[in-house]
């Protein structure tokens, strides 16, 4: 790895080969998933079926035991959130039921290299409002990863997602933000999903970032439940999360965590 301004790092060509691999792993486990997703399930079970994906490609979690130094750490492989929780929401006995919108977040590393995504999924059918929000925060994901191309400016990543998904009548959740992926899960720089645009760094090819808005049907605001992990929104509304892993090429954004039938 090498050092670019800003702190941001350029991955190797090797870099990338490991990346890569981890990305394909996670676009897949997570397609595994979704089509588990149904009304009596529960997200326990679920997690179950990230656990022994997990096992069988000889991979390593992302997420399992991650945390700040000298505190307990997130206690599951995936996290998974209904309805009204933004992100971290723990796997456990919640069934889901129809009409229920499903956020899958979820990572691995092959070889200390990480990959990251994230989709939100309906469970049965769900109401025309629920819908259009799914469809208007992934469009913001691609609005935003469309703007990866060498020599834009960091911010106009957030900006085009914030004008995308405030433009469909939807707010964008400031708590939680994008950020860069490498050898750490999370690496410099953080990437808001808002702003305005022609700011920070320029970006240049070797550059990985994971872009996730979290839209909210609602308000914007958090508050965190009890378990200290799962963020909800304040005023009840439902929440919608989609996330990529993307690098910055000299053709443009190349989506690491792209697979045949993914978002």
């Amino acid at each position: 790895m090498m050092a670019s301004s800003s702190h941001i790092t350029l991955k190797t060509r090797r870099d990338l080969t490991n990346m890569r691999e981890a990305s394909r792993h996670v676009g897949e486990i997570l397609l595994e998933v979704r089509e588990r997703v149904r009304p009596g399930i529960t997200t326990a079970e679920l997690g179950e079926v990230v656990t022994r994906a997990i096992g069988e490609r000889g991979v390593q979690s992302s997420f399992l035991g991650y945390g700040p130094h000298g505190l307990p750490g997130y206690p599951a492989s995936i996290c998974i959130s209904v309805n009204d929780e933004i992100v971290h929401g723990i796997p456990g006995p919640r069934v889901l039921a129809e009409g229920d919108v499903v956020g899958l977040d979820f990572g691995v590393s092959v070889k200390g290299w990480h990959g990251d995504s994230a989709v939100t999924v309906p469970v049965g059918r769900i109401d025309e409002e629920a819908a259009r929000l799914l469809e208007a925060t992934r469009e913001s994901l691609y609005r935003g990863i469309a703007q990866m191309v060498p020599g834009h400016r960091l911010s106009d990543i957030g900006h085009a997602v914030q004008a995308h998904a405030e433009g469909a009548g939807f707010s964008v959740v400031r708590q939680f933000v994008g950020h860069g992926i490498g050898r750490r899960l999370h690496e410099p720089p953080q990437i808001p999903n808002f702003g305005e645009p022609g700011k920070g760094p320029r970006l240049l090819p070797g550059m990985v970032f994971a872009i996730e808005p979290m839209v909210n049907a609602g308000g914007p605001d958090v508050k965190m439940l009890e378990d200290e992990w799962t963020a909800v929104t304040a005023d009840g509304s439902l929440s919608a999360h989609f996330e990529h892993t993307v690098l910055v090429t000299e053709n443009g954004p190349e989506i690491l965590t792209k697979v045949p039938g993914s978002h």
